[in-house]
């Protein structure tokens, strides 16, 4: 058991000690602290935003940072609500737990995008919705997506469509690192 937790710590602390664990949102991306009740933060997202998306995320999680750097530097103008409701979040947008990763985005139309999901995929949809989907996702976090770059390491992985009916099916296959861009 003792050898459990101490790998769990070193896998901690390379973790953080890669830089993972620190945000790197660039200064013009408006991050706010999202402490309140998530309904009231949802309800004032409809009311208050200007931006695309809404990204709910930890405030301590490094690649949610450079996820949210993918989605401006890709144009996608997209705001920060570091929160401790996650979990409340994908509950309310209906984001099953085998659909989840570590932030979860919202369109001003009330669309979900679960995940390190590249950011023309998210235009696409935003410009072409589906009628009977509340969004994307990319479950987990695929090596090689936005946000989890490591070097020159890529594992292919799917954007799902989720279905108002809990279900889901394939929006996109990304096989090589070049299809996110």
């Amino acid at each position: 058991m003792f050898n459990i937790f101490l790998s769990l710590g070193a896998m901690l602390f390379l973790f953080s000690s890669a830089g993972y664990a620190q945000s790197t949102l660039p200064e013009s991306i408006q991050t706010e602290s999202a402490q309140t009740e998530p309904n009231s933060q949802i309800q004032a997202l409809s009311q208050e935003s200007p931006a695309a998306l809404t990204v709910f995320k930890s405030p301590s999680c490094g690649c949610c940072g450079k996820w949210v750097q993918h989605i401006h530097t890709e144009g996608l103008n997209a705001g920060v609500k570091n929160t401790a409701y996650l979990s409340d979040i994908k509950r309310q947008y209906q984001v099953a737990s085998q659909y989840q990763s570590c932030h979860t985005a919202i369109s001003r139309d009330g669309y979900v995008f679960e995940g390190h999901i590249p950011a023309r995929y998210i235009q696409k949809f935003i410009d072409s919705p589906v009628p009977d989907a509340i969004g994307l996702a990319v479950p987990g976090m695929p090596m090689g997506s936005p946000g989890m770059e490591m070097g020159d390491r890529f594992q292919p992985y799917q954007i799902l469509l989720l279905h108002k009916d809990g279900t889901h099916s394939t929006y996109a296959q990304i096989d090589a690192y070049e299809e996110q861009f």
